[in-house]
Order: structure tokens, then sequence, then C-alpha cells
């Protein structure tokens, strides 16, 4: 997002003083969407939807990609760092003391009433272990993390690679785990982390808040890098968004963050 002169309304400010801006910016907070979503979601045009969203992403707030189970769907992402240092700019050239972002809360305390939350991808291979294994590792205790697939497959040596070199997290052990297995379970949260996953995953018991990240799978060449940079880009991407998702997990209502 560009930067504005002294004086000058801050641009993070004069696109999400927009009602319907607004209201798309809350409803991708709770995970990526495609258009018609949205437009079910605000009850605004479908052409309205999309100028606005257009204007999200020139403004380097939303930004979008092809639907890996159909081409022609596509899924609109909320840049949340992005968001966090433009509001934190625009804050600090109100007063520099509102610049200061305040530390999020780290999420659930331990004992009995520990959120849980699944990871879904296709072959809980790559993505959906790397976030069971990130989310277990930023909630210290916090959260119990589980992840599935709709097709499993063992753990991507590249996976394992980078979570091991950037993290210093060994997930070379994960069992791969079908979804079916564990949707008997009760969970308060299940993120699906690739499209074919989202539209695949079964009904689970106890109605578990449903979210879903549109994550490129880094085995398939998906976003244009491949290999072992593939991985550690995903693992980055997966790290940014659980440092956000843990302040929600902390509320009354998981799915409403």
């Amino acid at each position: 997002m560009t930067t504005s002169a002294p004086g000058s309304v801050p641009p993070v400010i004069r696109l999400l003083a927009d009602p319907v801006r607004w209201r798309l910016t809350r409803e991708l907070a709770r995970g990526d969407q495609r258009v018609r979503e949205l437009v079910a979601a605000t009850g605004q045009p479908q052409n309205l939807v999309s100028y606005h969203l257009r204007q999200l992403r020139e403004g380097g707030l939303v930004t979008a990609r092809r639907s890996s189970f159909d081409a022609r769907d596509t899924y609109y992402s909320l840049d949340l760092p992005g968001c966090s240092r433009a509001l934190a700019a625009a804050g600090s050239a109100l007063h520099p003391a509102l610049g200061e972002m305040p530390e999020a809360a780290a999420g659930p305390r331990t004992g009995t009433g520990r959120r849980r939350v699944l990871f879904v991808c296709t072959g809980n291979s790559s993505r959906s272990p790397m976030a069971e294994a990130l989310l277990r590792h930023r909630a210290a205790g916090r959260v119990r993390a589980a992840s599935a697939g709709i097709r499993p497959k063992p753990v991507h040596p590249d996976a394992a690679a980078v979570m091991l070199d950037r993290y210093r997290i060994d997930i070379s052990r994960h069992r791969p785990t079908h979804v079916e297995a564990v949707a008997s379970q009760r969970f308060d949260c299940v993120i699906s982390l690739c499209d074919k996953a989202r539209e695949a995953c079964p009904e689970f018991s106890g109605r578990p808040a449903r979210i879903h990240w549109s994550v490129p799978d880094p085995a398939s060449g998906e976003g244009g890098l491949a290999g072992y940079a593939a991985f550690e880009r995903t693992a980055g991407e997966l790290d940014a968004r659980i440092q956000f998702l843990l302040p929600a997990l902390g509320g009354t209502a998981v799915g409403a963050y």
C-alpha cells in the first residue's frame, strides 16, 4: 500500500471507510472466500462486490488466487500482516504512540478448556502437518492441534526439512491420518488448507467452526515456486496465519473473528 503525504488521510483509512469494503474485509478476516460467498454474506450485487474487491487488491489489502479445485473459481484472501502494518502506520500518523501495535493474546489458557483445532489438506503430507506443528509451537500447550488428509500419503521430505531448518521442529515421524478417522472427534475449529479438501471434507461431530485458507500446494509448483523454496514459502504463510488465529482461539466464538 502506498504511503500518504503529511496531513492527508492514510490510504488504508480511505479504503476501509467504505461500508462495503469494510464488510468485505471483515468477511475475509474469517477465512478465504469466493465472490459468490461474499455476495451472499454482504447482500450486495456481484458487480459491486467485484468492484470493491478490485479496490482492496489495488490497495494491497487483499490477494487472489485461482482455485486448485475449479480453476474457474478465485479465492480472495485478506493480507492480515499487511493490514496490521498499514493500520499501525495510520495510527502513527495520528499520534506516535498509536503506531505501536499491542501484543496479541496468545490464546486460551492450559487445562481442560483448551481449544481443539484440526487442519485438513489433500495428502496430510505437507501443509496440514506443518500447520499442526506450527500451531502447537506457537500456542505452547494452550491449544490442541491435529491434522488429516482426504488422500493421506507420507510426509514430504522438503516439508520436514523446512520445518527443521526454520523452526527447529521435527515432523519427520508424522503419521498421515485419513480425515474420516477423526470426523467423529470433537473439534472447536476445522481449517481446510486446500480447495480440494474444502470440497471433500465430511461433516464433523459437534458442528465446529469451519475456516478455509486457500494455500498453494508446495509439491505441485502452484504459485510459481518449486522444491524447497515452495515449502519454505508455505511454512511462512501458515506461520503468519496461525499467529493471527491464536488470539481468535481465545474468544468465545472461534468462527466469528
